[in-house]
């Protein structure tokens, strides 16, 4: 059974966020999924099998941490639409069947590809006690992000201070279901971003996402009311760091990326 690292939101290896990616037959018992999501020890492992021709999707597609299956994975879509398009097992657009509906990726002829996710229903709400001594900075504003991403998104006051963030990881869990998105607007937009942001999850065992795609579907409708455009890039300023395009389609959010492989090999078990 062929396995594959890639880092998705970059075109540079040991950058983005690096998923495992396993093409199957059909999916194994969960227990099996969730140990080879553990041994990976990534962020997400994605899981993926060929459907029958004519149906809503093409392929069925899984995304683990290694504590938990998740409800929605930006990155290792990506990943996933990558591996499919580069080693020939699928070509153009590609509908995957998950627990978030049916997601369609769109490779472009510049190497890049799109993935068309459901934005985020975003619900303003009063700031938590304890999530600023948590963060280790006081929000401007708290976003609740709706089931399917299950954050808790806080805005701050400058990029300066998202990019010095040390948080109580621990304390963090305490304030959403998976986890808090810290934001703020871009100090200088010259560089080819909107906005930043970094990605807390300790409740699904990831104290902090390199890259995460959807998150940036509740991102996109929030930065685009206050930019006041509708495409528009993000800046995930981990220390792998990567870069998001985002296009609001109302309810729909486009997300961009490129990926590159860097390790692929043989699992024996």
């Amino acid at each position: 059974m062929r396995i594959r690292i890639v880092d998705a939101f970059t075109d540079r290896p040991f950058t983005g966020n690096p998923a495992g990616v396993l093409l199957l037959d059909a999916f194994p018992d969960d227990n099996r999924l969730q140990n080879v999501a553990l041994e990976v020890n990534h962020a997400e492992t994605a899981f993926a099998h060929p459907l029958p021709e004519g149906g809503e999707a093409d392929w069925a597609l899984r995304w683990f941490t290694p504590v938990a299956e998740v409800d929605m994975c930006g990155h290792a879509t990506l990943a996933t639409a990558h591996v499919l398009h580069t080693t020939g097992a699928h070509e153009g657009p590609v509908r995957f069947a998950t627990r978030s509906g049916v997601l369609v990726a769109t490779p472009a002829e510049d190497g890049s590809i799109t993935l068309d996710f459901p934005t985020a229903p975003l619900t303003g709400v009063e700031i938590p006690a304890g999530v600023a001594d948590a963060l280790g900075a006081e929000p401007l504003a708290c976003v609740d992000t709706g089931p399917h991403v299950g954050d808790l998104l806080v805005e701050l006051a400058d990029e300066k201070t998202v990019h010095a963030l040390r948080p109580d990881h621990k304390a963090l869990g305490a304030h959403s279901r998976r986890g808090i998105i810290a934001t703020a607007r871009a100090e200088n937009p010259d560089l080819g971003y909107d906005f930043v942001s970094r990605c807390f999850f300790p409740n699904i065992g990831i104290d902090e996402d390199p890259v995460t795609g959807s998150a940036h579907t509740a991102l996109a409708p929030y930065w685009a009311e206050r930019l006041g455009r509708t495409a528009l890039t993000g800046l995930q300023a981990s220390p792998r760091a990567g870069r998001v395009g985002t296009e609001l389609c109302g309810e729909r959010t486009l997300l961009s990326g490129r990926a590159v492989t860097v390790i692929e090999g043989e699992l024996l078990v």
